[in-house]
């Protein structure tokens, strides 16, 4: 298998290797194999989110293993379950690849994808495989929410904003692969693997958040769209963000601000919520700011003048 590559296994090789590779949780009546998959559906919603991710656009094969990117392409579907207050239990994969990869590639990718979804339950039921001149990954992810769902357009004056889970690492793990060094490494391995707070979008629904966003594309920008979905202004106190010793360590190697990564960096896929100031917030929640009539978002009461995330157009 290591000296495959794509053309010498073929597509069928390849989807019954994937499949070996995918176990089935017990929602899943017909999993892959049949022209579309079978679930149980229980009482509640279903929640459902699509994302893609494109070589040279999210991730560089020089910069990630096949198993850190199957990690990260999993993550960032699961968590826009958790955002809504879900748990995602089902995913359907498109992969698309050049026929010269190896298809060791293709297989440790399928670990990695594999390995994440195992951390919530979830299972693979089905995908197809097809070529083209890069690589791409389109995953479609189903969930379930057995409360009422948590959007972000239910933020209310006088919340108050609170972040679970590591923010800000990611981003200053892709500034430090950008300028070609692999140090420090605790967030160069934040940027290859996030680490979603799993447990803490349902905790947060539990406790009555008002509104919920996943942070994938920075922090300040999905504030923006909770201030935005809501109608009302956000303000973020930026003493109330970790700036870490590796942030301090690679912004004086750039000469940046180390607070920038935290308030614009995504890819760690952190919860941004808001709830009622009178409520106790969830372990793991941390209270980051104030929701307040208005629009907008700002820093420490002032509009914020360097970037607020990641723009893809």
């Amino acid at each position: 298998m290591a000296e495959q590559t794509l053309a010498d296994i073929g597509e069928f090789g390849l989807i019954a290797e994937l499949t070996k590779r995918f176990p089935q949780g017990e929602q899943v009546v017909v999993g892959p194999g049949d022209d579309a998959a079978l679930l149980r559906i229980r009482n509640g919603h279903v929640v459902v989110s699509t994302d893609l991710l494109v070589e040279g656009r999210h991730f560089r094969r020089d910069w990630a293993s096949a198993a850190d990117v199957g990690h990260r392409a999993a993550a960032q579907n699961l968590s826009d379950i958790n955002a809504m207050g879900g748990r995602a239990h089902s995913l359907t994969v498109g992969f698309a690849a050049p026929p010269d990869l190896p298809a060791r590639w293709a297989l440790e990718f399928a670990d990695g994808f594999a390995e994440e979804c195992a951390l919530v339950g979830a299972s693979v039921v089905g995908g197809d495989v097809t070529r083209s001149a890069q690589i791409v990954v389109s995953v479609t992810v189903l969930g379930s929410v057995t409360q009422a769902p948590v959007l972000r357009s239910g933020a209310r004056p006088g919340d108050v904003l609170a972040l679970a889970g590591r923010q800000g690492w990611a981003a200053a793990g892709l500034a430090v692969l950008g300028r070609g060094f692999r140090s420090p490494r605790a967030v160069v391995a934040a940027y290859q693997r996030p680490e979603p707070p799993y447990a803490a979008g349902p905790a947060a629904a539990a406790a009555g958040a008002t509104a919920m966003v996943d942070v994938s594309d920075g922090l300040l920008a999905e504030a923006g769209h909770l201030a935005s979905a809501s109608g009302v202004a956000i303000d973020v106190t930026s003493g109330s963000l970790e700036v870490p010793e590796p942030f301090r360590a690679v912004a004086a190697a750039l000469n940046a601000d180390p607070l920038s990564f935290a308030l614009s960096g995504g890819d760690d896929h952190a919860l941004l919520a808001t709830f009622p100031s009178a409520s106790a917030l969830p372990e793991g929640w941390r209270e980051i700011g104030s929701v307040s009539d208005g629009d907008g978002v700002t820093v420490d009461g002032k509009p914020y003048d360097g970037p607020t995330g990641w723009t893809h157009f």
